[in-house]
């Protein structure tokens, strides 16, 4: 019997339920969802950044007001993302100036984590498996000090 539960323990340790329940299909998609993303900024591609997007999209950054101490939460949906990039606020970016640092931080069935690191940002991406598509669902983001300090000397 203590061989059967040491089996057991091992097996658990060596083989979380996470790591089996992925597939290299799945982490490719996760990538290219968030390449769609930060791609489709840079370049203004709409149709990129609507496809990597759950349409009940949040993003988010809390931003405090150095004067005052006060901090507010700046929010944006799936709709008001894809106008931007469709509006081409990414591509005033120089080509040689565009970053777009991916990395999968975590992976559990339907869900993962994503870090973005762009030029001026970093981004958090919460993605999620839904209707067999591998789509982000939030963003929580947060400027660089090189652009908080650019943003406030204007």
């Amino acid at each position: 019997m203590k061989r059967i539960a040491l089996l057991l323990a091992v097996i658990v340790v060596a083989f979380p339920a996470g790591a089996m329940a992925q597939t290299a299909e799945d982490k490719e998609a996760i990538r290219q969802t968030s390449m769609d993303y930060i791609e489709g900024w840079y370049t203004g591609d709409a149709e990129r950044m609507e496809r990597a997007l759950h349409p009940k999209l949040a993003k988010r950054m809390a931003q405090t007001n150095p004067a005052t101490g006060v901090s507010q939460l700046n929010e944006m949906g799936a709709e008001q993302l894809v106008a931007a990039t469709k509006s081409g606020y990414g591509k005033q970016t120089p080509e040689s100036e565009r970053r777009m640092d991916v990395t999968i931080l975590d992976v559990y069935e339907s869900v993962a984590v994503v870090k973005v690191v762009a030029k001026d940002w970093i981004d958090y991406l919460q993605i999620v498996k839904f209707n067999d598509r591998w789509v982000i669902i939030n963003v929580l983001w947060e400027l660089t000090p090189e652009a908080k300090a650019q943003a406030a000397s204007r």
